[in-house]
């Protein structure tokens, strides 16, 4: 017997399920101890996807009814686009689930999401090191060339 997956948009129900994978996610950009997100701000992502006045959105992967991945993702304006853009800001699956198509599933399940709001495009950035996601992205979308620079206020 095959196992199914479904990408679908998070549900409030879903977050005893996600925050494991958050919590992975975290841990797998090394944002733990003194540089782990706040309960109080995980809280809040959390019902930013819920609010109708906030772009910010979740979709899950659930293979049989288990929560295995998500994709985190918000809209935006850009100045040479007449319609929004689409960046994903999160992408994650569970270690033991990596290598199975869930990463693209997602980002393709985003891709038809993304058409639908009539975004111009979806973008995300990932670190140099993640050489593994690489691979899928190279995969599924462009290289831009871009390269990020940030300062914390």
């Amino acid at each position: 017997m095959t196992s199914s997956l479904q990408i679908r948009p998070a549900t409030p129900e879903d977050f005893d399920a996600w925050l494991p994978l958050w919590d992975g996610y975290n841990r797998f950009y090394k944002r733990v101890g003194d540089a782990a997100v706040p309960p109080d701000v995980t809280r809040l992502t959390w019902a930013r996807f819920f609010d109708g006045l906030e772009p910010m959105h979740a979709l899950v992967a659930a293979r049989d009814g288990k929560l295995v991945g998500f994709a985190h993702y918000l809209y935006h304006r850009h100045t040479t686009m007449a319609g929004p853009t689409c960046y994903l800001q999160d992408l994650f699956t569970h270690e033991s689930e990596r290598g199975k198509g869930i990463g693209r599933a997602l980002i393709e399940r985003l891709y038809e999401v993304a058409r639908a709001a009539r975004a111009e495009r979806v973008y995300w950035t990932t670190h140099e090191t993640n050489a593994t996601a690489m691979r899928l992205y190279d995969d599924v979308a462009e290289r831009s060339g871009f390269v990020v620079y940030r300062k914390a206020l």
